[in-house]
């Protein structure tokens, strides 16, 4: 079967497969519509100044050092101050991961293979770009938005394939930054602030997380038949250090360098290793890798990530 020929072949599956997701999109656009805000107006006042060592921004058990021999050598102080800056980190992610998001839903809006889903994927940006102004609002006001060394070269592969990724990718990203948001959403200890914007990401998360897995699940099974093994291997083998790179960045040599640590990269290196933070990974991941592999898109967990 010629490229050409293989590339055509889940057209009609495809199709099919975005037809039957009109009405969960219809479904997601009017809990969008009805629950629609103006962020500029939602979070009116931000304080004037906030203390990173006298008030928790990150939970203390979702911080990178926590379970770790240089967590027990931190004073209080210390540990408030790291959570700050490791807060700034996790918003940063989030603008980085929004920012590539933002510009892969704004290519697929007009296709006329997704017009069924259309009008949910306006919504889907609509929100990717207000979380955006929430979590660019904290960072510029009171840090910097930390840069991301993740970087990716184009490749000429078959829409199929990109499409596929790209909404793979994004599900497992999201996955992640969604179970953050809803532990520290719900912990008291935390400045409201950092309560308010892990809930009302949250709260949209759960709509794009329900549309995610749907879609990714419709293009898998749509589109594997015509992929052959050597693809199909390769999908895997990226998807799987998508989500070790995406783990690597929540331990962040710029944060602890922010921190007061003398020597950042060892410490990351520390935490990485460490036990406790396997663990937490795991227990973090478990319910994307679950789906991805019930769903036969990864054959066995990412183990590098754990």
């Amino acid at each position: 079967m010629s490229s050409t020929e293989n590339e055509n072949a889940p057209k009609p599956r495809l199709a099919e497969a975005i037809a039957s997701l009109g009405d969960t999109a219809s479904r997601l656009s009017h809990l969008s519509k009805r629950s629609y805000q103006n962020p500029y107006l939602t979070l009116r006042q931000w304080p004037p100044e906030v203390r990173p060592e006298e008030e928790w921004f990150s939970s203390p058990e979702y911080v990178s050092l926590y379970g770790t021999p240089l967590w027990e050598e931190l004073g209080e102080p210390g540990r408030r101050r790291l959570a700050f800056h490791e807060a700034v980190n996790f918003y940063s992610l989030n603008i980085h991961g929004e920012k590539g998001l933002m510009e892969g839903l704004a290519q697929r809006l007009y296709r006329k293979d997704l017009l069924e889903v259309s009008e949910y994927l306006h919504h889907f940006l609509d929100e990717e770009n207000k979380h955006s102004i929430y979590f660019g609002g904290f960072c510029t006001r009171y840090a910097k938005v930390y840069r991301s060394r993740q970087f990716a070269l184009p490749e000429a592969r078959p829409q199929s394939v990109e499409d596929f990724l790209f909404f793979a990718k994004t599900m497992i990203f999201e996955e992640i930054v969604d179970r953050y948001n809803w532990i520290q959403a719900r912990d008291s200890r935390l400045h409201p602030v950092a309560r308010f914007i892990n809930d009302n990401h949250h709260v949209e998360e759960s709509r794009h997380l329900v549309f995610g897995r749907q879609l990714v699940t419709a293009l898998w099974d749509a589109c594997v038949p015509s992929w052959d093994d050597a693809t199909v291997t390769e999908l895997r083998r990226e998807l799987a250090q998508f989500h070790v790179v995406s783990w690597r960045e929540y331990y962040n040599p710029d944060v602890y360098a922010d921190a007061g640590f003398d020597d950042p990269w060892e410490v990351a290196e520390l935490a990485w290793s460490a036990p406790a933070q396997r663990a937490h990974r795991r227990d973090v991941s478990t319910k994307v890798v679950s789906f991805l592999v019930a769903a036969g898109i990864l054959d066995k967990e990412p183990a590098d990530a754990f």
